[in-house]
């Protein structure tokens, strides 16, 4: 499978000849040299390099032909893969129809060459102050929609351990670097590149990254980037309770899920990841918990997050591959801190939580509709009471909603919930105190 990053087999230059030609006009006047063999072939393009104006060059072709074989392949896809989720979870069901429906949506970006050159402008925009990472930049005149013109910047594949041990650079810190540079264009800035595998990820002599082919990228939005920042930040801070409110609020949980279990789960998997090992007596107890209580796949795959998923995974992948001393969490810790996020992601945390707090507040009046009707009934009584009467009943009234509210928000933010808990007792006693007075 990994052939299909750069080493497809590359159709006749007599075939691609024509959609240069046909784009750019003669080639002999375009370019002042090209090499008619292929540098390397992708699943939708085709990779040739040239020189321009005295300069190296690499041009992009659009493969002949493989718009037809796209719409095929699509038709195929939207045959089999309804019918093989009938024998699946439903929940994996929806992350299948999820991703096809990403697929689609971005296959389609991926062949219009003026899209992919957009891309590329925007995101080497956002990290032109980032350091080791180059991005090259587009020849505009010699590019179209079948067509993209760049210039021509040679690297070590990211995965050629040999080489790069050879070349004598730091793999450890190669690794280190493409997590920094993909999850900071994804947690920073409202555009990420999408397809990091190695066939789109070289290494300089000084250990700097060059990216190639921005025709595959994902967008989030602010809202959507804060929820995902304040899930790393949970896990960061080892709270599987926040973790779980996170992970619902970006619709990876399926409705009726059992917290508890989820949230014992989410609390090994976050000793692992900071590094500490994890005892196979308790996952064991805990896989066997969850076959008896739960009847479903608890989570699932939003459309708005496939292509997130799909880079970070291959990313960890190029990981795998290394084999070197790296720990993810680290790197996650350094992007929120440095890039300065970690001040919205709380702003957006506490605004969320005051909003539970509040919604809880009213959802434990609402569960004594009795103090309700008596506070409508009594409002007149109410006015010729005492002034210390009143002001204890309403305190009471109001002390025990928060408490209740208190009680129901714990569950999702025990933070939260205990300062309401202080809160309640402190307008009970505030109560106390001015009615004696």
């Amino acid at each position: 499978m990994a052939k299909l990053q750069d080493e497809v087999p590359a159709e006749s230059f007599d075939k691609v000849r024509p959609i240069i030609e046909n784009d750019l006009g003669p080639m002999d006047k375009s370019f002042d040299f090209v090499d008619t063999n292929v540098v390397s072939g992708a699943s939708l393009g085709q990779v040739y390099k040239a020189k321009l104006r005295g300069q190296d060059v690499i041009i992009k072709v659009k493969r002949p032909g493989i718009e037809k074989i796209v719409e095929e392949d699509i038709h195929v896809l939207k045959r089999i893969i309804p019918f093989a989720m009938r024998f699946v979870d439903p929940n994996l069901r929806y992350s299948a129809e999820a991703m096809l429906s990403q697929f689609i949506e971005t296959i389609h970006e991926e062949m219009d060459y003026r899209i992919e050159s957009q891309n590329l402008k925007a995101i080497k925009k956002n990290m032109q102050n980032y350091p080791k990472l180059i991005i090259p930049s587009v020849i505009d005149d010699r590019s179209s929609k079948n067509i993209l013109t760049m210039e021509y910047l040679p690297g070590i594949k990211i995965t050629n351990v040999k080489a790069l041990d050879e070349a004598g650079i730091d793999r450890e810190q190669i690794v280190v670097r493409a997590h920094r540079i993909f999850f900071t264009m994804l947690l920073r800035h409202d555009l990420f590149h999408a397809d990091p595998h190695p066939g789109n990820i070289a290494v300089a002599n000084d250990g700097s990254l060059i990216l190639y082919d921005f025709g595959m990228v994902g967008r989030l939005d602010n809202k959507t980037r804060l929820k995902l920042i304040r899930l790393y930040l949970s896990l960061i801070e080892r709270d599987p309770t926040r973790t779980v409110s996170a992970m619902d609020d970006l619709g990876m949980l399926m409705p009726g899920y059992d917290r508890s279990i989820i949230e014992k789960g989410l609390a090994l998997s976050i000793q692992a990841f900071h590094g500490t090992k994890v005892d196979r007596m308790e996952v064991k107890a805990l896989m066997e918990l969850a076959n008896k209580t739960m009847s479903k796949f608890p989570f699932k795959l939003p459309k708005h997050l496939a292509l997130y998923m799909r880079m970070a995974s291959i990313l960890e992948g190029v990981y795998l591959t290394h084999k070197v001393n790296f720990r993810f969490i680290n790197v996650l810790q350094n992007i929120l801190e440095e890039e300065n996020i970690v001040r919205d992601a709380y702003v957006e945390e506490i605004k969320i939580s005051f909003g539970r707090f509040v919604k809880s507040i009213d959802s434990a009046i609402g569960l004594v509709p009795e103090i309700r009707q008596f506070i409508e009934q009594n409002k007149n009584m109410q006015q010729n009471k005492p002034k210390s009467r009143t002001v204890l009943l309403s305190g009471t009234i109001l002390a025990a909603a928060v408490f209740v509210g208190s009680t129901i928000l714990y569950s999702t933010n025990s933070t939260i919930g205990e300062i309401g808990m202080i809160g309640s007792a402190v307008i009970m006693t505030l109560s106390v105190l001015m009615r004696d007075h």
